[in-house]
């Protein structure tokens, strides 16, 4: 057994604790492998010991990796975690089954194009920037409100939940209730929240997202 197939037998033994803990059912929180930086031969594993949900940040290098291997593993489920420029959303929409990082209406009326011209439905989350950082992509949390309205009444993009990445110098637990709250307000089921550090707090306040990957991949390749 590899390094990396422990070690994603561990996260999911503490996934079921954490939501279990929560009176919640395990089934309900989607392990997403953060696969980004990380070669084909490393990842190869990680697909064969039942991992089907990974994570990259780049349309570029997902391009390099992902088409191979989903020629051998057909069920494969790939979220875009990452930023994403205007320029790559045809072949973002292409390649992923899920965007987590919707995060200005230009972004939407592309994907939204997008969708329509291939005829593909994605999972879409609109990245919240809870902590109202400058540097960190977002909408605002009194922006999410109108941002949601924009996207589903004006360019009919069904969205199924909310992301965000907590400020590395503050509680996570705030930005993951902020998260929850404002994803109750308006409607959504689904919260894309927890990394490794933090994967279990998230769960405990609803997380059904966790985007885990130096916890089972080490170190960036």
């Amino acid at each position: 057994m590899t390094d990396s197939v422990a070690a994603l037998r561990e996260i999911n033994g503490r996934i079921e604790l954490a939501a279990r803990g929560a009176g919640r059912d395990p089934a309900g929180v989607t392990l997403v492998a953060v696969s980004k930086t990380h070669e084909a031969d490393a990842i190869v594993p990680v697909i064969e010991a039942g991992q089907r949900a990974f994570g990259e940040n780049r349309v570029q290098e997902a391009k390099g990796k992902w088409p191979a291997l989903r020629a051998r593993f057909a069920d494969l489920d790939l979220h875009l975690i990452g930023p994403l420029q205007s320029n790559k959303t045809r072949e973002a929409v292409e390649l992923f089954d899920a965007i987590h990082s919707i995060d200005r209406p230009k972004i939407a009326e592309a994907i939204a194009a997008e969708m329509g011209r291939q005829g593909r439905r994605l999972k879409l989350f609109v990245q919240v920037n809870t902590g109202e950082e400058p540097q960190k992509a977002g909408i605002g949390p009194r922006e999410t409100a109108a941002f949601l309205r924009l996207c589903r009444e004006e360019l009919g993009l069904e969205i199924d939940g909310l992301m965000c990445i907590p400020p590395v110098d503050e509680e996570p637990a705030l930005h993951f209730a902020l998260l929850a709250k404002l994803a109750a307000e308006n409607g959504l089921a689904g919260l894309s929240m927890g990394m490794s550090d933090d994967f279990e707090t998230a769960i405990a306040l609803g997380a059904t997202h966790v985007r885990v990957g130096s916890a089972i991949f080490g170190a960036r390749g």
